[in-house]
C-alpha cells in the first residue's frame, strides 16, 4: 500500500469535472467515466493518451506516492496532513494553460510561481520522515543513471528525483505523446479546457491519495482545506 500528498481541487470544482471527464475516471470515487466528447479526438484515442494519468486521477503531485515508515500508520499519516493544512496559507495561482511538458501535456501555471514552489518544498520536507526508504528495486525503477547531478541527490534524499530546484508543478493530462499526434492532442486539449482554465487556480486542499495494493488506480483517501482546520473523508 502506498499514499501520495497531491493537490487536486474539490470533486464538484469546474476544472476537477473537466479532467475526470477527459481521463474518463473520477478519483474521488474510483468510478469509470465517459471519455470526453466533441474534442476531436475518437473516444479510442482519447483513452489510449490518457491510459497512464487516468490510474494516478487528476492531481498535482506535492509528495510523490511512499510506503509509510516501519512504526507509521495510516491515522498519523492523517493527523500529519490535518495539521499541515490547518497551519498551512493557500497560494494563489493567478493562471494556468495546457503546455507540452517534453512528450507530455500537463496543466501548469502559466508563469513561475514561487509561493508554490515553496509551498511544495515544505510538503515534501514534513512528510518525509514518515516514508520508507525506497527499496532498492524502486529506486533503480526511475532510472537514475539517466538523472542529472541535483535529481539523483534527490531521490536518494527524499524519495523522488523532481523536488525543490527540480519541481515543476503540473496536472498531468496525457502519457507520452509521438511528435506527429502532439499538434492534434493540444487542439483537443485547449477544445475542451480552454472554458475551465480563464479563472486563478487557488491551491487551498491538500489531498492524501492511496493504492490499495500495487498497480491498482490511486483514490482519493482525505481532502483537507488548507487553513480550514477540516477534512472530508473518502474512503
Amino acid at each position: 500500500m502506498r499514499y501520495a500528498i497531491y493537490y487536486t481541487p474539490p470533486r464538484d470544482h469546474p476544472l476537477t469535472r473537466a479532467a475526470s471527464s477527459w481521463l474518463g475516471r473520477d478519483a474521488f470515487s474510483g468510478l469509470t467515466l465517459p471519455h470526453a466528447e466533441r474534442t476531436g479526438l475518437a473516444l479510442g484515442e482519447i483513452a489510449y493518451f490518457t491510459a497512464v494519468p487516468r490510474r494516478y486521477g487528476f492531481h498535482g503531485t506535492l509528495k510523490a506516492p511512499f510506503r509509510l515508515a516501519d512504526g507509521v500508520g495510516e491515522a498519523e499519516l492523517l493527523d500529519m496532513a490535518e495539521k499541515f493544512s490547518r497551519e498551512a496559507e493557500p497560494v494563489v495561482v493567478p493562471k494556468v494553460t495546457v503546455a507540452r511538458l517534453g512528450g507530455f501535456f500537463a496543466i501548469v501555471p502559466e508563469e513561475p510561481n514561487r509561493a508554490l514552489n515553496e509551498f511544495a518544498g515544505q510538503v515534501v520536507a514534513v512528510f518525509d520522515k514518515l516514508r520508507a526508504p525506497l527499496s532498492e528495486k524502486e529506486f533503480e525503477r526511475r532510472d537514475p543513471e539517466k538523472m542529472s547531478t541535483s535529481q539523483l541527490r534527490n531521490l536518494q534524499n527524499w524519495g523522488y528525483p523532481y523536488v525543490f530546484d527540480d519541481f515543476r508543478f503540473h496536472m498531468t493530462l496525457t502519457g507520452h505523446v509521438e511528435p506527429a499526434d502532439r499538434p492534434r492532442l493540444e487542439a483537443a486539449l485547449d477544445r475542451h479546457f480552454h472554458a475551465v482554465i480563464g479563472e486563478p487556480l487557488v491551491i487551498d486542499h491538500l489531498a492524501v491519495f492511496i493504492e490499495r495494493e500495487q498497480g491498482a488506480p490511486f483514490e482519493v483517501h482525505s481532502l483537507f482545506p488548507i487553513a480550514a482546520g477540516g477534512k472530508r473523508r473518502f474512503a
